[in-house]
């Protein structure tokens, strides 16, 4: 039996946000290998199991595919998130489970430092997605159990966002040139200072 005119509409359309994520997911992998500037449209299309052309139908280039390659990983991040902590961890140690895979992966995490570094240029297709993540951050911390929303005697909302942010991106070079020592041990007695006692158990 054919399927009738209104089915056909729909199927593409239908497929058309879960391929996209597809293609972002491979699109992370090609930049976390060979970084932004050396990688290709083609590798992602290979990796995604995609053409080229296809691939293109989706994105219109490799800026709009690094911005949603970077709003993909958030996501996945923050739904990682949210199963850690339905699995009962306290607060102050899902980031560290959450980086736990980045950290095992030095590769990565040059690449990801490049990339910060270089969209620190106001001219980068990324730098409005990295200025905004001190936002995003409290946003999804003022939702949160982790504490650092809220203004404390010593610290605003804001210093606390920076500081962490600061401190992973810190402990990320520390771990590249020492890779023995556990950062993320380090950044989880961070978090609890940050937090303060007894908050975000």
């Amino acid at each position: 039996m054919s399927s009738t005119p209104s089915t056909r509409r729909r199927g593409p359309y239908a497929t058309t946000p879960a391929r996209r994520s597809q293609i972002a997911r491979a699109a992370l992998a090609g930049f976390a290998e060979h970084g932004y500037e050396r990688a290709s449209l083609r590798d992602i299309a290979a990796r995604a199991g995609v053409t080229h052309a296809a691939l293109l139908r989706h994105f219109s280039g490799k800026e709009e595919l690094l911005l949603a390659a970077l709003a993909q990983r958030e996501a996945d991040e923050e739904a990682q998130a949210a199963r850690i902590l339905a699995a009962g961890t306290a607060g102050s140690a899902v980031l560290g489970a959450v980086l736990a895979d980045e950290f095992e992966d030095p590769e990565y995490q040059r690449n990801w430092l490049a990339l910060a570094i270089a969209a620190t240029n106001p001219a980068h297709p990324a730098h409005e997605f990295f200025a905004g993540r001190r936002e995003r951050m409290r946003t999804r911390f003022r939702s949160g159990p982790l504490n650092t929303a809220h203004d404390s005697p010593d610290l605003t909302a804001d210093d606390k966002v920076v500081m962490v942010l600061a401190m992973m991106d810190g402990l990320r070079m520390q771990a590249l040139l020492d890779p023995s020592r556990d950062m993320l041990r380090l950044l989880e007695i961070f978090m609890q200072t940050v937090i303060g006692p007894g908050e975000g158990q």
